[in-house]
C-alpha cells in the first residue's frame, strides 16, 4: 500500500511499449548487445532492465512493493525534497535513455557498448609516452589520455629556465609540432579517440595536435576526442592559468567555435570537475561548480553567434570517483538531471542531445595513501565501481602507485585490469542501471539535486560563474571544505586506513618507482635545438606575427585564433613562442590575495 492509503495502479506498460519502440529499438539497431544471452554465475537470466513494473502486483494481484523513494517535485523547491506524496517515478526517474536520464544516457546501458577504457598516459619524452601508450593498446586500453608535464601545461618549451627541472615528471613533454608527430606515431587516429589534459595552452596544443594527424593523411574532420581545454577550474582549483578570466574564456570560445565548423567529432571541451574535487571540494560543490562552468561556456558560446544545438551535443564533462560510494553514485544521476532542466528550461536545446551529459570518470588521486600503498587497489576498484553504477561513459583507474611517482608500467597495467575484472567479472554491466529504484540511492540523488541548485542560485545571484571567480567565491567554498575534512581527519573522526588508523609504524617502501631517464631529456634537447636550426624562420616569424595581430584584436568570429594556432604549427613555432605572444598581448593572471 502506498503512504496515501491507496494501491498503486500498474500504468508501466503503455509507457515501456513506447520506449522498446522509440528508444530501445532504433538503439539496438545501432549496437546490438554484446552477448544474446546475459545470467549470474547461477545461470540466473539477467533483464536488460529492471523497474517498478516489477513490483507493482503479485499474481494474486496484491502489490508486491511499497511507495516509492522521493524526489524534488520541482527543482526550485528545497521543501519537496524528502516527502513521498511528491515522487513520480515516471517523470523524476524514467526510463534509461529517455528524460531527464537519471537512469543514463542509453536504453542498453553497457549491454551493448562497454565504458571507454581510457588510461591517462605521460612521462619524459614523446618516445616514451608513445611506446607507454602502445603497450596500453595492446592490453586492451580502448581510448588514448594524453597527460602533458608541468612546462608544457604551463606553456614553456622544455629549454626555458623556468622549465628547468620539471621535465616530463607528470606527463610528456611537447614544445613543438615535432614532438607531437613523434608521441603519435604509429597510432590508429583514425580509428581510436584521444583525450586531452590540457587547459590555458589548450588551442596551440589542439592545434599540433591537428596538423600531426593531417600530415599522416587523416582528415580533421574524421578526428575524435576530447581536449579538457576548462579554464575556469583553473581558477577555482588547480591553478595552472596563463591569461586573464576574460582572455581565457576568449580562448575556450575560440575552440567551441572553430571545432563546431571543422571537428564535428570532436569534443572541444571536457568540463572539469574532477580537480575543484582534489582540491578538497564536496561532491555536491564539484557538481555545482563544474555545471556553472559549463553554463558560463554556454553562454559565451551564445554570445559568439552559435545556437544551443550547435555545439552543445559535443560537450562533456569530466568527474572524480571518491570514497562515499553511494554519495558518488547519486552524483551521477543527479547530474544528468540537472544538465538536462537547463538545457531544456534555460537554453532552449531542440535537439535532445544536446541535453545529454556525457561524462568521463576518474578514480580519486586524492585519495591515494603513500603509506601502504597496495591498499589503494581497494580503494580505486570501489571508486571504480561507483562510477559504472553510475554511468560513466568512460574510465581512468588510478594506478596504486602514483602517490609516489608517474606509474610504472606494472601499476597503470594493473590498474586497467581492474575496469576490465569489473566489466567481465561483477555482472554489473548486465543490467541497465542496477541501483535504479533504490530508496537510499533516489533519496541520496533528489538531496544532490536540491543542494546543486541552490549553489547555481547562489552563482547566479552573483553574475554568473566568472564573475563569481573574480570574486574568489567558489574558491573560498572549496578551501573551507577542504578544511574542514582535515580538522575531521586529524582529529580522527574520518578514517584513512593506514594512516591516520591502522597504521604501520615499521613499513618500508618496497614497490618499483618510475623514474625518468637523463637520455629521455636529451632526446627531447636535442630535437628541439634541430627543429630550431632546420625550420623556416621566415614562416615561424610570420606566422606569430599574425598571430599577435588577431590576438590584439577583440574576440569574435572574424579574430578567432585557431586558424594562426594552425599555421604557427605548421610552420614549427614552438608552443613557448606563441604563448609569449599571447602574454605580451593578454597579460598574465596573478590571483587576487584571499582576505
Amino acid at each position: 500500500m502506498s503512504d496515501r492509503g491507496e494501491t498503486p495502479a500498474p500504468r508501466w506498460g503503455a509507457r515501456r511499449q513506447a520506449w522498446e519502440s522509440r528508444r530501445l529499438k532504433p538503439a539496438l539497431s545501432r549496437s546490438p548487445e554484446r552477448r544474446p544471452r546475459f545470467s549470474t554465475i547461477s545461470d540466473v537470466e539477467v533483464e536488460r532492465l529492471y523497474g517498478p513494473w516489477d513490483w507493482e502486483s503479485s499474481p494474486d494481484g496484491e502489490p508486491r512493493g511499497g511507495a516509492g523513494p522521493t524526489a524534488v517535485d520541482h527543482h526550485r523547491d528545497p521543501l519537496a525534497a524528502g516527502r513521498w506524496d511528491e515522487f513520480d517515478a515516471a517523470r523524476d526517474i524514467g526510463l534509461p535513455g529517455e528524460p531527464p536520464f537519471a537512469r543514463g544516457i542509453h536504453p542498453t546501458g553497457y549491454r551493448s557498448r562497454l565504458w571507454t577504457m581510457r588510461m591517462f598516459a605521460g612521462f619524459g619524452a614523446a618516445e616514451d609516452t608513445n611506446a607507454r601508450f602502445k603497450q596500453l593498446l595492446a592490453a586492451g586500453q580502448t581510448g588514448l589520455s594524453i597527460a602533458y608535464d608541468m612546462p608544457t601545461l604551463y606553456g614553456y618549451d622544455t629549454d626555458d629556465p623556468e622549465a628547468e627541472g620539471e621535465f616530463g615528471t607528470c606527463g610528456v613533454a611537447v614544445s613543438s609540432l615535432a614532438d607531437m608527430e613523434v608521441l603519435l606515431d604509429g597510432l590508429p587516429l583514425d580509428r581510436i579517440s584521444t583525450s586531452m589534459t590540457i587547459n590555458s595552452p589548450a588551442a596551440p596544443i589542439w592545434a599540433m595536435y591537428i596538423a600531426a594527424a593531417e600530415k599522416r593523411g587523416v582528415p580533421r574532420a574524421a578526428l575524435e576526442g576530447t581536449t579538457q581545454n576548462d579554464i575556469l577550474k583553473e581558477f577555482i582549483a588547480q591553478k595552472e592559468y596563463l591569461f586573464p578570466p576574460d582572455q581565457s574564456m576568449r580562448l575556450v570560445t575560440d575552440t567551441i567555435e572553430f571545432g563546431t565548423r571543422e571537428l564535428p567529432r570532436w569534443n572541444t571541451i571536457s568540463i572539469s570537475g574532477y580537480h575543484i574535487r582534489e582540491a578538497g571540494s564536496t561532491a555536491v560543490q564539484e557538481l555545482a561548480f563544474t555545471i556553472a562552468d559549463g553554463m558560463a561556456y554556454t553562454e559565451a558560446a551564445l554570445g559568439r553567434g552559435l545556437r544551443a544545438d550547435d555545439f552543445a551535443p559535443r560537450l562533456s564533462f569530466f568527474f572524480n570517483a571518491h570514497n562515499d560510494f553511494f554519495e558518488e553514485i547519486a552524483k551521477f544521476r543527479a547530474a544528468r538531471r540537472v544538465w538536462y532542466k537547463l538545457m531544456t528550461e534555460r537554453y532552449r536545446a531542440e535537439n535532445e542531445r544536446s541535453t545529454w551529459m556525457r561524462f568521463h570518470t576518474q578514480t580519486a588521486g586524492v585519495s591515494l595513501t603513500a603509506q601502504q600503498p597496495l591498499n589503494n587497489l581497494t580503494r580505486v576498484a570501489i571508486q571504480a565501481l561507483a562510477a559504472v553504477l553510475g554511468g560513466t561513459q568512460s574510465l581512468h583507474t588510478d594506478a596504486y602507485d602514483e602517490a609516489w611517482a608517474v606509474p610504472s608500467a606494472e601499476a597503470a597495467l594493473l590498474a586497467l585490469r581492474q575496469q576490465q575484472i569489473i566489466a567481465e567479472e561483477t555482472g554489473v554491466a548486465n543490467t541497465v542501471d542496477p541501483l535504479g529504484g533504490s530508496w537510499f540511492v533516489e533519496t541520496l540523488t533528489n538531496e544532490t539535486e536540491r543542494a546543486v541548485w541552490r549553489y547555481l542560485d547562489e552563482i547566479d545571484r552573483r553574475g554568473g560563474m566568472v564573475e563569481a571567480i573574480k570574486a574568489g567565491y567558489p574558491q573560498r567554498e572549496v578551501a573551507d571544505a577542504a578544511y574542514r575534512f582535515q580538522r575531521e581527519f586529524d582529529s580522527g573522526e574520518r578514517v584513512i586506513v593506514g594512516v591516520n588508523r591502522f597504521a604501520d609504524p615499521d613499513e618500508e617502501l618496497a614497490i618499483p618507482l618510475l623514474e625518468v631517464s637523463k637520455a629521455s631529456l636529451q632526446a627531447q634537447m636535442t630535437r628541439l635545438q634541430r627543429l630550431r636550426r632546420d625550420r623556416d624562420a621566415s614562416a615561424v616569424e610570420s606566422a606569430l606575427a599574425g598571430l599577435r595581430e588577431a590576438a590584439a584584436r577583440p574576440g569574435s568570429s572574424d579574430s578567432n585564433l585557431m586558424p594562426h594556432f594552425l599555421r604557427c604549427a605548421n610552420a614549427y613555432a614552438t608552443l613557448g613562442e606563441q604563448c609569449r605572444v599571447l602574454r605580451e598581448v593578454f597579460g598574465e593572471y596573478r590571483e587576487p590575495v584571499a582576505v
